[in-house]
């Protein structure tokens, strides 16, 4: 298929775009500044800021996709500027499905990313795409409004709704919790400063995750309408997985917690069911041990 990737220069449009290629698949990628050489060469990549929906209409028409995986969002949570959240992930997909509407395209498949986070601090233990969300940050409230909002168009769009939990690998930002604890370990930093630490969540590898945008990509129409949560089933701790790290390291660290690192509602545990996910993809789920070894390996 000629598949639209937005955000395709990002961290997980760069696996994702990989993985999409190696499948045989002819992509074109989005990015909302062309400043990252090692994407370029590989596939087309065209301009495109999704809050400009003249500039989303031109690309939507040049491009003519069979099939488009939306990943570009303001996805980091701590985020300083909380009306962006609102502006691109809401505002701004919803430029690309007006845009891929108005195409006439005779489109396979319409995958939107959202996000985990819209379950909030749900009590409910393991969290299954059935379970009431309640965002408590404004990402998971935008990326909840723009689930709402895409409904407006499922009558002729064929979209599929994933709902990632946490992911990580080699390449990810520093900002986020894994890259920031493996890269104290690569560094043996004598101590690391953290936020809240009475916390867990439902940590996948991104390779993982690219193989499951690609098996929904190829899921045909049984998927189409469907909420999808993306993880891997299993729960870990900071305590797990600064135990993990220094196994593999050798080394230990001391932590510190950093009030100014102390989100507000913090959302306490996330672990998800994958029971869906798995329905279709068809290979088992990278160990996260394996996962944080290969992180450490590569620094």
């Amino acid at each position: 298929m000629r598949v639209l990737v937005t955000g395709s220069q990002g961290f997980t449009g760069h696996y994702v775009t990989r993985q999409l290629l190696q499948a045989g698949h002819d992509v074109v990628g989005t990015a909302t500044h062309l400043n990252d050489t090692r994407t370029v060469d590989l596939f087309e990549t065209k301009a495109m800021d999704l809050t400009n929906p003249d500039q989303v209409k031109r690309v939507v028409e040049s491009v003519r996709p069979d099939a488009v995986i939306h990943l570009a969002a303001v996805s980091y949570v701590g985020h300083g500027a909380p009306a962006e959240f609102y502006t691109t992930n809401v505002l701004g997909t919803r430029n690309l499905l007006e845009s891929l509407a108005g195409a006439d395209l005779p489109l396979q498949n319409v995958i939107l990313a959202s996000s985990a986070n819209v379950y909030g601090n749900s009590r409910q233990g393991v969290l299954t795409e059935d379970t009431p969300p309640a965002p408590a940050n404004d990402y998971a409230v935008s990326k909840l409004a723009m689930e709402y909002m895409a409904l407006l168009w499922a009558d002729r769009l064929p979209l599929i709704i994933t709902r990632p939990f946490n992911y990580t690998g080699v390449g990810q930002s520093t900002r986020f919790l894994i890259a920031k604890i493996v890269d104290h370990f690569c560094r043996r930093e004598v101590s690391i400063k953290l936020g809240n630490l009475d916390i867990s969540r439902d940590f996948s590898d991104v390779r993982d995750v690219a193989c499951m945008y690609e098996a929904l990509l190829t899921a045909g129409v049984d998927m189409q309408g469907c909420v999808v949560n993306l993880c891997s089933g299993i729960s870990w701790s900071m305590q797990d997985i600064l135990s993990a790290c220094s196994d593999i390291t050798g080394h230990t660290l001391s932590v510190e917690t950093d009030p100014s690192l102390v989100r507000q509602n913090e959302v306490k545990n996330l672990q998800g069911s994958n029971e869906a996910i798995m329905r279709v993809l068809d290979k088992p789920m990278t160990p996260f041990n394996e996962t944080l070894n290969w992180m450490l390996q590569k620094q």
